[in-house]
């Protein structure tokens, strides 16, 4: 084997705020052997994924917190090394979640096969993974845009907000995308939306009125904070509100100051006969992952659906890649190249 050793970076202490390079813990260890069932793999490529941020807390959520001690968890795309599983064979390439590590073993029905032909491998992290299935699924199931309507996402250059704006843009809606800085705003009119908002300009609650003249219709939140105060004002009766993450919070170590408005949110909620609807993507897996593996990849091969990878190479990097894109340093997909 050329490498004797797996470099890994596991969580070292929970973050207060945003995490620090103290909070990752940098070792090496013998590379594992797989047993009976299971796959020994070598990571290629490592997503970096907000939620990642909520499980370095102890606090309750959908996912077991890590532990302290714990490799950094992740989707990876690896290559087989060595098998102990039917239908495995060394030279293969995965879809994994072998986390922040040079080589994982991993049991073989966690594994998804990759075929290089169909799409680069890199696209199972992103679009034709868990980030594009999310604007999928929580768009077509909960949003159901219709055509006419205005669909606003925030994050709109991330895997997930550039693909809800480009799946409602097929659905016959408008697009309205909210993301920080210049080149972000570049890439969302690249990508066809409608209009482009810079949230770091001056008073965005005015110009995102006049973004979509007609009210919002369907609402993708990725953020929460002060785009969120933006755009409820702006939602039409019966208005939808997909909640997928919160990003504007992750770091976040205490409630916010001034008066308690969640009154104000229940009043619009009730008044304008709103649907806000969280949701986490594995609830659709079984009723909707065939069908967006088709029409993705259809409209991914088309040129319908474009999208942007953000890779940094090497993974000693990734701390610091984790930390930029947090605050929104990465455009498109934030991936590691490992190997």
């Amino acid at each position: 084997m050329s490498s004797p050793t797996n470099h890994r970076i596991r969580l070292a202490a929970r973050p207060h705020g945003e995490p620090v390079a103290t909070d990752f813990q940098h070792d090496e260890v013998p590379v594992p052997s797989p047993g009976a069932g299971e796959v020994l793999l070598r990571t290629l490529y490592i997503s970096l994924d907000p939620y990642v941020r909520g499980r370095m807390s102890d606090a309750r959520s959908y996912a077991a917190p890590m532990e302290i001690g714990d490799v950094i968890v992740g989707a990876t795309v690896s290559e087989v090394v060595e098998s102990g599983a039917d239908g495995f064979a060394p030279g293969q390439v995965v879809l994994s979640y072998g986390g922040w590590q040079e080589y994982s073993v991993e049991p073989a029905e966690r594994l998804r096969r990759l075929d290089p032909s169909v799409a680069p491998v890199t696209t199972a992290l992103g679009v034709l993974g868990m980030p594009g299935f999310t604007a999928y699924a929580g768009l077509l199931a909960i949003g159901a845009p219709q055509p006419g309507e205005t669909v606003a996402v925030a994050a709109a250059t991330g895997p997930v907000g550039s693909a809800v704006g480009q799946i409602a843009k097929l659905q016959g809606a408008r697009a309205v995308g909210i993301a920080g800085g210049e080149r972000k705003i570049e890439r969302l009119r690249a990508l066809g939306f409608d209009e482009a908002l810079d949230h770091r300009e001056a008073d965005l609650p005015a110009r995102l009125a006049a973004a979509a003249p007609d009210g919002i219709d369907v609402y993708f939140e990725n953020v929460g904070g002060a785009v969120w105060d933006a755009v409820l004002p702006q939602l039409n009766e019966f208005a939808r509100v997909p909640v997928c993450g919160l990003a504007a919070n992750y770091n976040a170590t205490s409630l916010p100051e001034g008066p308690d408005r969640s009154g104000q949110l229940m009043g619009a909620v009730l008044s304008r006969s709103l649907t806000l609807r969280g949701f986490i993507q594995r609830e659709f897996v079984p009723s909707m992952f065939p069908d967006f593996l088709r029409d993705m990849t259809a409209w991914v091969a088309e040129g319908k659906v474009r999208y942007t990878e953000d890779i940094t190479d090497g993974l000693d990097r990734a701390p610091e890649a984790f930390v930029g894109m947090l605050k929104g340093a990465n455009l498109g997909k934030a991936i590691i190249r490992v190997a």
